[in-house]
């Protein structure tokens, strides 16, 4: 077996030091390999090639194709080499899939099979140029009449036992990664058109793309803790946006009645399999809707993405089968919570805005409820609204895996959503969980700019008091933008990124971005 034949998976998986060695080895063979190749001159770096066929055009071509003797001009990284004597196969990889390539003393030019004998290693770039035939397996294959290198790879391709397994080094080296690995290129290839089917449905609908700014000089639109820079020209502290909502909603104001955004926001909080500091949202606005239009906007976005980009409306997440085509089940937060606690909804004197935490401890002994058994989700609450939400986020959010709205939350902790008609102390305001995600949040929007303005100063307030994730100045130009009238709206915000890992199945969410932020590592 020479170097540059692929390791076949019956092959005993190397120890570390054993695969330390061999990919040193491996490294000295390419160097040297590279140095005679450069005395020869033989280019190492084409300056380009043009392609005539992709893989999987070939095979959709293959009828017309085969045996035509018409001829084409392929491209790709070479993923296998295996030569007998005076012939061998080629295995190459294009953006589209794999093919091969034949290659024989005397079809193939004497300079190609030069190269197929002596200077190829798995990894290079390679051109291949001939016609199409099938052989006696029934394998589709390019005579490669012309073989030419494009460029030459330095590197072996890691963990060519088993394809690339270790999750940090998928993680750290995507261009590793994607090489190697199918199905994450298949992730990121639905997550490019889940993004793009999303902006056509929008635009199809009447709503305007636009881009609001990225620094911000004062933080707002969700409660978050920022990231802090510096602008030297100006002197002036800037922060990384939180969210766009303030700017998007001045947009309102101004005129434009259907905006959104699809870009990152950037929160300097913990990381998880479902968190990442740097993460992409669908934000959007209507003028003249409320919450309940906006839930029936986000289960079509959900239902029409999916049948659009997969084929299909049943999907399985990490073992749950989720159904996108019924519709959506809907629960007021508070409901759901007494269902947790075996309660009848509705019926046990629970509401937002009680005085304390105490009040609402005793509704729940009235109601029967062992609140010493849950002291471990209230003893960091310092409001009964803080109390009865966390009681939902440990009781109630972990259970929910078919798609579910869940709405009406306390006023208290919703700065930026209108109250209810019926109820001043709860928010209009819902989210969108499945499969144990949350993947949308939404408001009707708060208009009015005194009230506006006493939340703002509420949450200042809160940021003195030590809440790190609250507002540290008010907005006073978003309330003097609500003073010009902001006509009734509402607003939705879609996290791309969990969106993705449920239509691609994936656990964690940096499977779904491309290069996601990595504790610093010594470079290689």
């Amino acid at each position: 077996m020479t170097e540059t034949e692929e390791i076949q998976p019956s092959t005993p998986e190397p120890s570390p030091q054993e695969a330390a060695a061999e990919e040193n080895r491996v490294l000295k063979s390419r160097r040297e390999k590279r140095d005679r190749m450069r005395d020869e001159g033989r280019v190492l770096y084409a300056q380009r090639y043009a392609p005539t066929h992709k893989a999987a055009e070939v095979r959709a071509a293959e009828e017309t194709l085969k045996d035509s003797g018409e001829v084409v001009r392929m491209a790709g990284r070479l993923m296998l080499h295996r030569s007998f004597g005076k012939a061998g196969f080629l295995t190459f990889s294009d953006e589209s899939g794999r093919f091969q390539a034949y290659v024989k003393k005397g079809t193939t030019s004497e300079e190609g099979f030069e190269l197929f004998k002596k200077n190829l290693d798995v990894g290079d770039w390679i051109g291949i140029e001939g016609p199409i035939f099938v052989t006696k397996k029934g394998e589709l294959t390019v005579q490669a009449d012309q073989l030419v290198l494009l460029t030459k790879s330095m590197r072996p391709l890691p963990e060519k036992w088993h394809g690339l397994k270790d999750v940090e080094t998928r993680y750290r080296q995507r261009y590793v990664d994607l090489i190697v690995n199918d199905d994450s290129r298949e992730v990121f290839k639905t997550r490019s058109k889940i993004i793009s089917f999303m902006r056509r449905m929008l635009d199809d609908r009447g709503y305007l793309e636009v881009e609001t700014p990225m620094m911000q000089t004062i933080y707002g639109g969700a409660t978050a803790k920022p990231f802090q820079t510096h602008l030297n020209a100006l002197g002036m502290d800037l922060y990384l946006r939180i969210a766009p909502e303030l700017f998007l909603k001045r947009l309102v104001v101004g005129g434009l009645e259907k905006v959104y955004e699809i870009n990152r926001n950037f929160r300097n909080e913990g990381m998880s399999t479902r968190h990442n500091p740097e993460f992409t949202m669908l934000e959007l606005y209507t003028a003249y809707w409320d919450y309940n239009q906006t839930m029936e906007l986000t289960e079509e976005i959900f239902r029409e993405t999916a049948r659009q980009v997969l084929g299909k409306t049943e999907i399985e997440f990490q073992g749950t089968a989720i159904d996108l085509a019924k519709p959506f089940e809907r629960a007021k937060m508070l409901h759901l919570v007494e269902r947790a606690l075996g309660l009848t909804e509705g019926g046990n004197g629970l509401k937002w805005g009680l005085a304390s935490v105490a009040e609402a401890e005793e509704l729940l002994k009235a109601a029967g409820v062992n609140v010493g058994g849950l002291k471990g989700h209230l003893e960091d609450s310092t409001t009964a609204d803080e109390a009865l939400l966390a009681l939902f986020e440990a009781l109630a959010e972990p259970k929910i895996r078919q798609p579910t709205f869940v709405y009406d939350f306390p006023k208290s902790l919703c700065a930026l959503a209108k109250s209810a008609e019926d109820d001043p102390a709860t928010a209009e305001r819902f989210e969108l969980f499945a499969g144990g995600l949350e993947l949308a949040n939404a408001y009707s929007e708060l208009n009015d700019p005194e009230e506006q303005l006493m939340r703002f100063e509420q949450q200042v307030e809160q940021k003195l008091a030590g809440d790190d994730e609250a507002m540290n100045e008010v907005d006073l130009d978003y309330v003097r933008a609500l003073e010009h009238g902001m006509p009734p709206a509402s607003g939705l915000g879609i996290g791309i990124d969990r969106f993705v890992m449920l239509l691609t199945d994936s656990p964690a969410i940096r499977d779904v971005i491309l290069f996601p932020l990595m504790r610093h590592t010594e470079r290689a």
